[in-house]
């Protein structure tokens, strides 16, 4: 794998490339977020690890900078704030996987494997095609009835994995697995805000609803089409 490591320890970037190259990985160290920035737009990278707290930009931002400027590699945020809420901050800004610290470099690396292999796997069409909607998903963008949807980044990863299973029920269980990368509840309300801020948006302006809740089921997308 090739790299992308956004901390500002250096003893801690010093002790995963160790690691890393023994294991035939290449890491590549950047210590600030403006830096990492301009590496990852000219670069690329199989998997990137951020510390969420940089001196000068926080990893949460950094995430969406890259999330919004279509830059889809799998990112693994570090942060000493390890509570549920926190992991969840942290996946909604547009993260793939989230590890509190202290860690171990081994769990880190293989973390970071796992990530690798699961986009490495996808293999994901360019144009998601299903009644009204459009999902481009090389160029991250929506729409419906030929109007371009503003979404977030994460946004946009509900939109794609709703498309993705257009016709099916989608569970919270599996948004929660697939889509925020959570193999347990974190009992907050993140699926449900996320989704509602989804069906605006992709309500907004036309008649015909889009999503379905199936009470004590899950959600489906609709074909937008008016009946």
């Amino acid at each position: 794998m090739k790299i992308l490591y956004v901390e500002d320890d250096a003893r801690s970037a010093a002790a995963v490339g160790e690691l890393a190259s023994q294991q035939g990985d290449a890491l590549v160290w950047e210590d600030n977020g403006g830096s990492a920035l301009l590496r990852a737009g000219m670069e690329d990278f199989d998997v990137i690890i951020l510390d969420r707290m940089l001196g000068d930009i926080d990893g949460l931002t950094i995430t969406q900078r890259l999330r919004e400027s279509g830059i889809d590699t799998p990112i693994l945020i570090l942060s000493a704030l390890g509570r549920s809420s926190d992991r969840a901050d942290g996946l909604d800004a547009g993260a793939d996987d989230y590890l509190a610290k202290p860690f171990e470099p081994e769990e880190l690396l293989a973390r970071l494997r796992a990530l690798h292999r699961r986009a490495s796997g996808k293999a994901h069409s360019a144009v998601i095609l299903f009644g009204a909607f459009e999902c481009h998903v090389k160029a991250r963008t929506a729409f419906r009835d030929n109007r371009h949807l503003a979404l977030s980044p994460k946004e946009f990863e509900l939109f794609r994995y709703l498309m993705e299973n257009a016709g099916e029920i989608v569970t919270r269980q599996m948004l929660l697995r697939d889509v925020w990368n959570m193999d347990f509840d974190p009992q907050t309300n993140v699926v449900d805000v996320n989704i509602g801020r989804l069906r605006r948006k992709l309500e907004d302006g036309f008649d015909a609803p889009a999503l379905e809740t199936i009470w004590g089921s899950g959600y489906r997308i609709l074909d937008g089409r008016k009946r």
